[in-house]
């Protein structure tokens, strides 16, 4: 039967790893940007979280002595958070290792982060919630099993010895810290995936579910001899006897089970080599086998989370809050997730009868280089509730979301309407299989998705028969976004009857405006048709999605400067074209801003991308493959754009909410002939016959700006040139 209990609370986090490999520290928090913006914790206060996972990190506040921990940073944040009735959940080692002078298997570790956590009890007497060691099972595999992290261990007996000081330094932190604040609780973090596994893989599939709840086993004094895992422990990982007594001895049950839940953390082992991609071909020394998401194994989507927390109530009875909860993918995806996960956690409350506390919010500042599981520093990045790259944290639609679900809402947005990509049909890396049944998992739990029948408003997008309008088209259909394209006989941007009719018909949460007058030359004798498409056109969109309080996304472009400056354009610099087509769109913008403020318009450049045969870089590497003379202007400096990264930046920016003037490029001032030299260069292609040449020569008519680089002070959304000429290879070379 439901039971009456308290709504379901929303908390945050913000990622702050401080990982070692070999002798170099990589910190999430420096990276972040958080390490030197307290007003960070008024933006994540604004949103209506109850608590924040938040760092005061051994490494970071006393790196080498005790006595000489600097104390300057946790005591002016902790202070805030009290003023904004923010509740602190405090964790001291966050994927670390400790300090220099210690690491994970140093006989000494326990007792040194005891004696920290002591002491930051001593300074911060009122926090009640802590969370010594983040992860511990997680941190021990990377450090001890898997050589990714220090001490770079890749073998039972480090593993064990890595996860065997993290479990007895947790027990005697809390009780140094229990010393002082006797009702503190212990919030314990683990990863809360399964595995799953072809039938000749049932005893991996134990070996590795059993493995699972390892931490919070030996907190909670479990693994006795018993335990499926007692005999490994000792004749392989070399557990002594004393050591695993001494935790059936001092049991330290977590307060709360800090759930983490990922899109990989359900996984699926299969012993069928060639069904799966070669990056996911492991073993265990007996069996080779893949190890895949299962997500992209089922045919059928994974249990996932309200099954996952059932399991953990029925194996424990202790509170359960969901500690992380993030998906690195598309803006509307990453929503999916949170909202998808929100209501399992609320089903497996109300419905199962799990004491479901609270879901987390993480990363609140987005993520760097997990994806190469923070070895080295890629420059990948993962947006959260907060975009850090611009001038500032720049809410996203998941900031939207999460304030919503804080306030016991749920936004009506139609992104929101349809399934994430792991309920798609394209998710499948493989062929589609069920797992076999399992007599020691729950039954699976239905887990409610939107409903194919109910129709979803659409995106709007003008222009279907341009590179642009395509590329939309393309991208929302990969993205599970609903989209409507018109041609000009279905819409005509500059009759507002047309627009008004159209907008009433398809209904659009949304209109993308890729319609347009290109031709820049003949653009110099074209000028009343030019302004018809670019300038009125534009204008009418805007009227008309204003009256109605439609989003719009209309383009503009670097013409629109007059190329005098000799650094990028940002969007603070005032325009002043110097052709007809520069000043049909310098004046577009200003109309369309004017009459809707709550529009977006992008400034871009340059355009190159796989679909269109027709752009720069396909000419030049085609004449140049060819062993062709292909001449290139040296004296127009340029920033790239590369096509699908423009459309899914717009998107993103769309869901956000963003408005005003963006500039949009993959970052890098160069001249034509330069870019087609980079070109060539990721595709490796002779560009000896390649030739610089004025753009007077080239005979292009229309006056252009020698320098018309842009660059966006609002934030860095898209990927480097050189990162996008790989993957226009990559795609090139697969069409």
């Amino acid at each position: 039967m439901p039971r009456a209990v308290a709504p379901l609370a929303l908390w945050g986090g913000v990622e702050c790893t401080v990982n070692r490999v070999g002798d170099a520290w990589f910190d999430q928090m420096d990276r972040n940007g958080h390490a030197v913006r307290p007003d960070d914790l008024d933006a994540f206060a604004g949103l209506g979280l109850q608590a924040l996972r938040f760092p005061v990190l051994w490494e970071k506040v006393a790196p080498a002595a005790l006595a000489d921990a600097d104390w300057s940073w946790p005591d002016a944040r902790l202070a805030r958070m009290r003023v904004l009735g923010l509740r602190p959940i405090v964790g001291l080692l966050h994927h670390g290792s400790g300090p220099s002078h210690t690491s994970l298997v140093d006989p000494a570790f326990p007792g040194k982060l005891a004696a920290y956590a002591a002491a930051v009890a001593a300074r911060y007497p009122w926090i009640e919630d802590w969370t010594p060691v983040n992860e511990p099972l997680t941190t021990a595999r990377f450090s001890g099993l898997y050589g990714l992290w220090y001490p770079h261990g890749r073998d039972e007996a480090t593993f064990w010895r890595a996860l065997a000081n993290q479990c007895r330094a947790t027990v005697l932190a809390m009780r140094a810290i229990r010393a002082v604040v006797p009702g503190a609780r212990l919030v314990q973090t683990e990863d809360l995936g399964r595995y799953w596994g072809s039938s000749d893989l049932q005893d991996q599939v134990a070996f590795n579910n059993a493995m699972r709840w390892l931490s919070w086993d030996l907190l909670c004094g479990r693994v006795d001899a018993a335990h499926p895992l007692h005999g490994w422990l000792r004749d392989c990982a070399g557990a002594g006897a004393a050591e695993l007594e001494w935790f059936l001895a001092n049991p330290c049950p977590p307060d709360v089970i800090g759930a983490n839940h990922y899109v990989t953390s359900e996984r699926w082992l299969d012993t069928n080599l060639a069904a799966w991609p070669a990056r996911s071909h492991g073993g265990n020394g007996r069996q080779r086998y893949a190890d895949m998401e299962a997500a992209r194994c089922f045919a059928a989507p994974a249990p996932g989370l309200r099954t996952l927390l059932l399991e953990a109530w029925q194996r424990y009875g202790l509170p359960i809050a969901v500690t992380e909860l993030h998906l690195d993918s598309t803006r509307e995806d990453q929503m999916r997730w949170l909202l998808e996960n929100w209501r399992a956690a609320l089903a497996a409350r109300d419905e199962d009868g799990v004491d479901v506390l609270a879901v987390t919010v993480w990363s609140l500042l987005g993520t760097w280089d997990w994806n190469c599981l923070l070895v080295e520093c890629r420059g990948y990045y993962e947006p959260g509730a907060f975009d850090i790259r611009g001038s500032g944290p720049r809410p996203t639609g998941i900031a939207r979301l999460a304030a919503h679900l804080a306030a016991g809402r749920v936004p009506d947005e139609a992104v929101l309407q349809a399934p994430g990509w792991w309920h798609r049909g394209d998710r499948f890396m493989g062929p589609p299989t069920a797992p076999p049944p399992d007599a020691s998992a729950p039954p699976p739990l239905p887990r409610p998705i939107p409903d194919p029948s109910v129709p979803v408003a659409p995106l709007l997008v003008t222009g279907a028969t341009g590179t642009l309008g395509g590329a939309f088209a393309r991208i929302c259909a990969q993205r599970g976004i609903a989209v409507r394209v018109a041609t000009r006989a279905e819409l005509d941007i500059a009759d507002a009857a047309s627009v008004a009719h159209a907008l009433e018909r398809v209904r659009p949460w949304a209109v993308v405006n890729t319609a347009g007058y290109v031709r820049v030359d003949e653009a110099e004798h074209d000028v009343e048709r030019c302004f018809r498409e670019n300038t009125l056109g534009p204008h009418v969109l805007a009227t008309e999605c204003a009256r109605r309080g439609i989003a719009l996304v209309s383009f503009s472009s670097d013409l629109v400067f007059d190329g005098a400056r000799r650094d990028p354009y940002d969007e603070g610099h005032p325009t002043s074209p110097l052709s007809v087509y520069g000043r049909s769109k310098a004046e577009a913008e200003s109309r369309v801003l004017d009459t809707y403020p709550q529009a977006m318009v992008v400034r871009t450049s340059s355009f190159f991308g796989p679909w269109d045969v027709h752009n720069f870089v396909t000419l030049a590497l085609t004449a140049l493959r060819a062993g062709r003379t292909f001449a290139a202007a040296d004296d127009l400096v340029v920033s790239p754009t590369y096509v699908p990264d423009l459309v899914h930046a717009c998107l993103d920016l769309l869901i956000d909410g963003e408005s005003g003037l963006w500039h949009l490029t993959n970052g890098h001032a160069l001249t034509w002939a330069e870019f087609a030299r980079r070109a060539a260069a990721a595709a490796d292609v002779d560009a000896s016959a390649l030739r610089p040449r004025g753009s007077i020569e080239l005979g292009l008519r229309a006056p252009r700006p020698s320098y018309s680089a842009l660059h966006s002070r609002r934030g860095a959304t898209m990927p480097t040139l050189d990162d996008a000429l790989r993957r226009w290879v990559a795609t090139r070379s697969t069409a």
